[in-house]
Protein backbone atom coordinates (compact mmCIF):
# COMPACT_ATOMS: atom_id res chain seq x y z
CA UNK A 1 0.00 0.00 0.00
CA UNK A 2 1.56 3.23 -1.07
CA UNK A 3 0.01 4.99 2.05
CA UNK A 4 2.37 3.14 4.16
CA UNK A 5 5.11 5.55 2.85
CA UNK A 6 3.95 8.80 3.45
CA UNK A 7 6.54 11.27 4.55
CA UNK A 8 4.90 13.74 6.31
CA UNK A 9 8.14 15.83 6.82
CA UNK A 10 8.14 16.67 2.30
CA UNK A 11 4.95 18.05 3.11
CA UNK A 12 3.93 21.63 3.63
CA UNK A 13 0.91 24.11 4.78
CA UNK A 14 -1.23 26.39 2.90
CA UNK A 15 -2.82 29.66 4.62
CA UNK A 16 -6.65 30.59 4.13
CA UNK A 17 -7.77 34.29 5.26
CA UNK A 18 -11.42 35.32 5.22
CA UNK A 19 -12.48 35.45 8.76
CA UNK A 20 -12.19 38.94 10.72
CA UNK A 21 -12.09 37.07 14.55
CA UNK A 22 -10.41 33.48 14.91
CA UNK A 23 -12.08 30.67 13.99
CA UNK A 24 -13.38 27.77 16.20
CA UNK A 25 -14.15 25.37 14.21
CA UNK A 26 -12.84 23.14 10.64
CA UNK A 27 -14.68 20.71 8.86
CA UNK A 28 -14.96 19.29 5.67
CA UNK A 29 -17.69 17.94 2.86
CA UNK A 30 -18.59 14.19 3.03
CA UNK A 31 -16.30 14.27 -0.94
CA UNK A 32 -13.56 16.12 0.90
CA UNK A 33 -13.87 19.15 -1.96
CA UNK A 34 -15.00 21.70 0.33
CA UNK A 35 -14.30 23.22 4.00
CA UNK A 36 -16.42 25.20 6.15
CA UNK A 37 -15.27 27.56 8.71
CA UNK A 38 -17.17 29.16 11.81
CA UNK A 39 -15.38 31.78 13.59
CA UNK A 40 -16.22 34.34 16.47
CA UNK A 41 -17.11 36.96 13.83
CA UNK A 42 -20.42 35.60 13.67
CA UNK A 43 -19.89 34.05 9.50
CA UNK A 44 -19.15 30.63 8.41
CA UNK A 45 -17.09 30.93 5.47
CA UNK A 46 -17.40 27.98 2.47
CA UNK A 47 -14.36 26.95 0.64
CA UNK A 48 -13.55 25.22 -2.55
CA UNK A 49 -10.43 23.46 -2.27
CA UNK A 50 -9.18 21.04 -4.75
CA UNK A 51 -6.88 18.54 -2.64
CA UNK A 52 -4.52 18.49 -4.81
CA UNK A 53 -3.71 22.59 -4.43
CA UNK A 54 -4.64 23.53 -7.91
CA UNK A 55 -6.33 26.49 -9.25
CA UNK A 56 -7.63 29.97 -7.21
CA UNK A 57 -9.62 28.67 -3.65
CA UNK A 58 -12.37 30.57 -3.81
CA UNK A 59 -15.01 31.00 -0.74
CA UNK A 60 -18.34 32.17 0.00
CA UNK A 61 -19.75 33.75 3.24
CA UNK A 62 -22.66 32.62 5.23
CA UNK A 63 -24.29 35.33 6.99
CA UNK A 64 -27.20 34.97 9.70
CA UNK A 65 -25.99 34.29 13.46
CA UNK A 66 -25.48 37.02 15.80
CA UNK A 67 -22.95 35.19 17.68
CA UNK A 68 -19.76 33.21 17.64
CA UNK A 69 -20.10 30.38 15.36
CA UNK A 70 -18.61 27.29 17.65
CA UNK A 71 -18.77 24.27 15.48
CA UNK A 72 -20.27 23.12 12.24
CA UNK A 73 -20.63 19.60 10.24
CA UNK A 74 -21.60 18.81 7.25
CA UNK A 75 -24.23 16.63 6.03
CA UNK A 76 -23.03 13.19 5.65
CA UNK A 77 -24.94 12.07 2.88
CA UNK A 78 -25.09 15.64 0.93
CA UNK A 79 -21.92 17.60 0.00
CA UNK A 80 -23.40 21.08 -0.15
CA UNK A 81 -25.31 21.28 3.24
CA UNK A 82 -23.46 22.05 5.89
CA UNK A 83 -25.25 22.87 9.86
CA UNK A 84 -23.80 25.68 12.09
CA UNK A 85 -24.11 25.96 15.89
CA UNK A 86 -23.96 29.22 17.57
CA UNK A 87 -23.65 31.26 20.52
CA UNK A 88 -27.20 32.88 19.31
CA UNK A 89 -29.28 29.59 20.11
CA UNK A 90 -29.40 29.01 17.21
CA UNK A 91 -28.98 26.09 14.60
CA UNK A 92 -29.12 27.23 10.85
CA UNK A 93 -28.79 25.07 8.29
CA UNK A 94 -27.17 25.98 5.02
CA UNK A 95 -26.95 25.46 1.40
CA UNK A 96 -23.15 25.41 0.50
CA UNK A 97 -23.76 26.61 -3.36
CA UNK A 98 -25.74 29.73 -3.10
CA UNK A 99 -24.68 30.76 0.52
CA UNK A 100 -28.26 30.81 1.45
CA UNK A 101 -29.80 29.70 4.85
CA UNK A 102 -32.60 26.95 4.47
CA UNK A 103 -33.52 26.52 7.89
CA UNK A 104 -33.33 28.24 11.38
CA UNK A 105 -33.86 26.21 14.12
CA UNK A 106 -34.44 27.90 17.70
CA UNK A 107 -33.06 26.24 20.67
CA UNK A 108 -32.76 26.98 24.30
CA UNK A 109 -29.44 27.55 24.89
CA UNK A 110 -25.75 28.92 23.93
CA UNK A 111 -24.72 25.81 21.35
CA UNK A 112 -21.45 25.00 21.26
CA UNK A 113 -21.45 21.40 19.69
CA UNK A 114 -22.83 19.81 17.15
CA UNK A 115 -22.62 16.49 15.23
CA UNK A 116 -24.73 14.33 12.56
CA UNK A 117 -25.53 10.92 12.65
CA UNK A 118 -23.82 8.81 10.26
CA UNK A 119 -26.95 8.16 7.85
CA UNK A 120 -27.84 12.06 8.05
CA UNK A 121 -31.66 11.88 10.20
CA UNK A 122 -30.56 13.32 13.07
CA UNK A 123 -28.25 16.19 14.38
CA UNK A 124 -27.29 16.74 17.98
CA UNK A 125 -26.42 19.76 19.48
CA UNK A 126 -25.01 20.23 22.66
CA UNK A 127 -24.98 23.65 24.72
CA UNK A 128 -23.24 25.70 27.44
CA UNK A 129 -26.14 24.37 29.89
CA UNK A 130 -25.16 20.93 29.80
CA UNK A 131 -28.59 20.41 27.72
CA UNK A 132 -28.26 17.73 24.87
CA UNK A 133 -31.30 18.82 22.01
CA UNK A 134 -31.48 15.73 18.92
CA UNK A 135 -32.81 17.10 16.30
CA UNK A 136 -35.02 15.24 13.07
CA UNK A 137 -33.41 16.99 10.06
CA UNK A 138 -36.58 15.72 8.23
CA UNK A 139 -38.32 18.41 10.21
CA UNK A 140 -36.19 20.44 11.67
CA UNK A 141 -38.09 19.63 14.80
CA UNK A 142 -36.61 18.16 18.64
CA UNK A 143 -37.18 14.45 19.40
CA UNK A 144 -35.29 14.51 22.56
CA UNK A 145 -34.06 17.27 24.99
CA UNK A 146 -31.90 16.21 28.00
CA UNK A 147 -29.91 17.95 30.87
CA UNK A 148 -27.36 16.20 32.53
CA UNK A 149 -26.28 17.77 35.92
CA UNK A 150 -22.67 17.38 34.96
CA UNK A 151 -20.00 19.37 32.14
CA UNK A 152 -20.70 17.98 28.62
CA UNK A 153 -18.48 18.32 25.95
CA UNK A 154 -18.13 17.44 22.60
CA UNK A 155 -20.66 14.39 21.67
CA UNK A 156 -20.70 11.46 18.68
CA UNK A 157 -22.35 8.74 17.37
CA UNK A 158 -20.36 5.54 16.08
CA UNK A 159 -19.84 4.84 12.66
CA UNK A 160 -23.49 2.43 12.67
CA UNK A 161 -25.39 5.49 14.55
CA UNK A 162 -26.54 2.66 17.63
CA UNK A 163 -23.82 4.13 19.96
CA UNK A 164 -24.00 7.91 21.05
CA UNK A 165 -21.01 8.84 23.04
CA UNK A 166 -20.93 12.22 25.61
CA UNK A 167 -17.20 13.55 26.90
CA UNK A 168 -18.12 14.85 30.56
CA UNK A 169 -16.38 17.17 32.64
CA UNK A 170 -15.75 14.31 35.32
CA UNK A 171 -13.33 12.77 33.34
CA UNK A 172 -15.37 10.08 31.90
CA UNK A 173 -16.78 9.19 28.87
CA UNK A 174 -21.11 8.12 28.69
CA UNK A 175 -21.56 5.55 26.36
CA UNK A 176 -25.59 5.60 25.42
CA UNK A 177 -27.44 3.38 23.13
CA UNK A 178 -29.30 4.82 20.69
CA UNK A 179 -32.11 5.92 19.86
CA UNK A 180 -33.08 5.33 23.80
CA UNK A 181 -30.31 7.41 25.02
CA UNK A 182 -30.01 4.63 28.03
CA UNK A 183 -26.66 4.35 29.44
CA UNK A 184 -24.12 1.53 28.47
CA UNK A 185 -21.36 2.14 29.98
CA UNK A 186 -19.99 5.14 32.25
CA UNK A 187 -16.15 5.04 31.19
CA UNK A 188 -13.59 6.22 33.86
CA UNK A 189 -11.53 7.37 30.97
CA UNK A 190 -9.25 10.43 32.58
CA UNK A 191 -8.19 12.15 35.72
CA UNK A 192 -9.61 15.08 34.56
CA UNK A 193 -12.11 16.66 32.31
CA UNK A 194 -12.70 15.23 28.52
CA UNK A 195 -12.87 18.01 25.93
CA UNK A 196 -13.14 16.34 22.63
CA UNK A 197 -13.79 12.75 20.58
CA UNK A 198 -13.05 11.46 17.79
CA UNK A 199 -14.46 8.43 15.89
CA UNK A 200 -12.59 6.00 13.65
CA UNK A 201 -13.93 6.58 10.10
CA UNK A 202 -13.34 2.47 9.91
CA UNK A 203 -15.82 2.00 13.27
CA UNK A 204 -13.10 0.17 15.04
CA UNK A 205 -12.09 2.73 17.74
CA UNK A 206 -13.08 6.08 19.39
CA UNK A 207 -10.28 8.73 21.07
CA UNK A 208 -10.91 10.70 23.83
CA UNK A 209 -8.98 13.96 24.33
CA UNK A 210 -8.53 15.06 27.76
CA UNK A 211 -7.68 17.74 30.64
CA UNK A 212 -4.95 16.06 31.42
CA UNK A 213 -3.26 16.45 28.00
CA UNK A 214 -3.58 12.56 27.06
CA UNK A 215 -5.03 11.22 24.40
CA UNK A 216 -7.14 7.43 24.89
CA UNK A 217 -8.08 5.27 22.52
CA UNK A 218 -10.67 2.97 22.55
CA UNK A 219 -12.22 -0.17 20.66
CA UNK A 220 -15.73 0.03 19.75
CA UNK A 221 -16.41 -3.88 20.02
CA UNK A 222 -15.86 -4.16 23.48
CA UNK A 223 -15.55 -0.66 24.82
CA UNK A 224 -11.82 -1.59 26.85
CA UNK A 225 -9.06 1.15 26.53
CA UNK A 226 -5.82 0.06 24.15
CA UNK A 227 -3.47 2.83 24.58
CA UNK A 228 -2.56 6.59 25.24
CA UNK A 229 -1.26 9.21 22.98
CA UNK A 230 1.40 10.96 25.61
CA UNK A 231 2.90 13.62 23.30
CA UNK A 232 1.26 17.02 23.93
CA UNK A 233 1.81 18.67 27.43
CA UNK A 234 -1.79 20.69 27.28
CA UNK A 235 -5.38 19.97 27.79
CA UNK A 236 -6.35 18.38 24.42
CA UNK A 237 -8.73 20.34 22.61
CA UNK A 238 -9.32 18.61 19.10
CA UNK A 239 -8.64 15.00 17.85
CA UNK A 240 -8.96 13.88 14.07
CA UNK A 241 -8.79 10.69 12.57
CA UNK A 242 -7.33 10.68 9.00
CA UNK A 243 -9.69 9.04 6.26
CA UNK A 244 -7.64 5.41 6.25
CA UNK A 245 -7.66 5.38 10.45
CA UNK A 246 -3.66 5.38 10.01
CA UNK A 247 -2.87 8.56 11.82
CA UNK A 248 -4.62 10.35 14.18
CA UNK A 249 -4.34 14.37 14.97
CA UNK A 250 -4.70 15.93 18.05
CA UNK A 251 -4.03 19.43 19.44
CA UNK A 252 -3.63 21.78 22.60
CA UNK A 253 -2.06 25.14 23.44
CA UNK A 254 0.95 22.87 22.38
CA UNK A 255 2.68 24.94 19.58
CA UNK A 256 2.35 21.99 17.27
CA UNK A 257 -0.40 20.01 15.91
CA UNK A 258 0.64 16.07 16.61
CA UNK A 259 0.05 13.28 13.97
CA UNK A 260 0.56 9.52 15.68
CA UNK A 261 0.09 6.28 14.42
CA UNK A 262 -2.74 4.78 15.70
CA UNK A 263 -1.20 0.91 15.73
CA UNK A 264 2.45 1.82 17.25
CA UNK A 265 1.23 5.08 19.16
CA UNK A 266 3.74 6.53 18.22
CA UNK A 267 4.46 10.39 17.61
CA UNK A 268 5.15 10.41 13.82
CA UNK A 269 4.97 14.06 12.63
CA UNK A 270 4.46 17.71 14.53
CA UNK A 271 3.07 20.55 12.44
CA UNK A 272 4.37 24.15 14.10
CA UNK A 273 1.75 26.51 15.06
CA UNK A 274 1.99 29.95 16.58
CA UNK A 275 -1.26 29.76 18.97
CA UNK A 276 -3.49 27.20 20.87
CA UNK A 277 -5.64 24.84 18.73
CA UNK A 278 -9.25 25.20 18.47
CA UNK A 279 -9.99 22.58 16.06
CA UNK A 280 -8.18 20.21 13.85
CA UNK A 281 -10.39 18.27 11.07
CA UNK A 282 -8.91 15.59 8.20
CA UNK A 283 -10.31 15.57 4.90
CA UNK A 284 -12.52 12.42 4.27
CA UNK A 285 -10.45 10.83 1.18
CA UNK A 286 -7.13 12.24 0.99
CA UNK A 287 -4.43 13.12 3.50
CA UNK A 288 -5.10 17.06 4.08
CA UNK A 289 -5.24 18.30 7.88
CA UNK A 290 -7.08 21.14 8.19
CA UNK A 291 -6.61 22.94 11.49
CA UNK A 292 -7.20 26.57 13.22
CA UNK A 293 -6.80 28.30 16.48
CA UNK A 294 -6.08 31.69 18.42
CA UNK A 295 -4.02 32.88 15.89
CA UNK A 296 -2.97 36.84 16.20
CA UNK A 297 -1.92 38.62 13.59
CA UNK A 298 1.20 41.63 14.08
CA UNK A 299 -1.26 44.02 16.16
CA UNK A 300 -1.53 41.12 18.41
CA UNK A 301 -5.59 41.36 17.29
CA UNK A 302 -7.42 37.96 16.32
CA UNK A 303 -5.93 36.77 12.69
CA UNK A 304 -8.66 34.96 11.29
CA UNK A 305 -7.19 32.17 9.28
CA UNK A 306 -7.24 28.31 9.05
CA UNK A 307 -4.39 26.45 7.63
CA UNK A 308 -4.30 22.77 5.54
CA UNK A 309 -1.53 20.25 5.91
CA UNK A 310 -0.79 17.71 3.21
CA UNK A 311 0.49 19.60 0.42
CA UNK A 312 3.22 18.52 -1.92
CA UNK A 313 5.89 21.66 -1.46
CA UNK A 314 5.70 23.09 -4.83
Amino acid sequence: MEERAINFKNLCSREYQGHKKKVHSVAWNCVGTKLASGSVDHTARIWNIDPHGHGKVKDIELKGHTDSVDQLCWDPKHPDVVATAAGDKTVRFWDARSGKCTQNVELSGENINITYKPDGTHIAVGNKEDELTILDVRKYKPIHRRKFNYEVNEIAWNTTGELFFLTTGNGTVEVLAYPSLKVLHTLMAHTAGCYCIGIDPLGRYFAVGSADSLVSLWNVSDILCIRTFTKLEWPVRTISFNYTGEYIASASEDLFVDISNVQSGRSIHQIPCKAPMNSVEWNPKYNLLAYAGDDKNKYQADDGVFRIFGFESS
